[in-house]
C-alpha cells in the first residue's frame, strides 16, 4: 500500500464531500437567502463563499512554488457585503473548489513532505492540507447552519434525518452483504 497516495485520495474524497454538502445546500436557497445575516456580528452565506473562494484561490494557486497568501489577495474585502447574485456566488464557489481540488489531484506522494509557506510560515504540505481539511468544512458547516435557519421546516436534510439512524445503519449493513 502506498500511504502517501492513499492520503491524497482520502483528502480529495473528504473535501469533495464537503463541497457536495454546500452544493446541496445552495439548491435550497434563493438570491436573497445568500445575503441573510442572523445578526450584525455574523457573516452571510455570500460572505462565507467570498472568503472560502479567496482562501482556496490564494492557498492553491502555484501551491508548491509561491506563498499561500498571495499579494493579489485582499482578505479583508472578502468580508465586505456585496450584492452578488446567487449564480455569481456559485461561480466563486466553483472557482475556489476547482483550484483547490485540481491542485491536490496534481500532487504526488513525493510532494507531501515538501515545505511550502503561508504568510511566510513554513509548513509541510501534509500540514497545509490538514489546515484546509479543518478550515473548509468549518465554513461549510456555517453555510449549512445559516441555510437551516432560513429554510426552517422546508429544509431538506443532507444527512441521516432525526430518528432514522437505526434504519440507516441497517440499510448500510444490508448493502454490504
Amino acid at each position: 500500500m502506498n500511504i502517501g497516495n492513499e492520503f491524497l485520495i482520502s483528502v480529495i474524497k473528504r473535501l469533495s464531500y464537503y463541497k457536495e454538502l454546500g452544493d446541496k445546500t445552495f439548491v435550497q436557497l434563493n438570491d436573497a437567502d445568500c445575503h441573510f445575516r442572523p445578526n450584525e456580528s455574523s457573516n452571510s452565506i455570500a460572505i462565507i463563499i467570498q472568503h472560502m473562494s479567496g482562501n482556496m484561490l490564494s492557498r492553491w494557486t502555484d501551491f508548491l512554488t509561491s506563498d499561500g497568501e498571495k499579494e493579489w489577495r485582499n482578505r479583508d474585502s472578502e468580508f465586505e457585503i456585496t450584492h452578488y447574485t446567487k449564480p455569481q456566488l456559485l461561480d466563486l464557489w466553483e472557482k475556489g473548489w476547482d483550484c483547490c481540488l485540481t491542485s491536490i489531484k496534481n500532487l504526488s506522494e513525493n510532494d507531501l513532505l515538501k515545505t511550502i509557506y503561508i504568510r511566510s510560515e513554513p509548513l509541510v504540505v501534509i500540514d497545509a492540507i490538514n489546515r484546509q481539511l479543518a478550515h473548509l468544512p468549518y465554513h461549510t458547516g456555517q453555510i449549512i447552519y445559516i441555510a437551516k435557519i432560513i429554510t426552517d421546516t422546508k429544509w431538506q436534510n443532507l444527512s441521516i434525518p432525526r430518528g432514522k439512524s437505526e434504519q440507516f445503519n441497517l440499510n448500510m449493513k444490508n448493502n454490504k452483504q
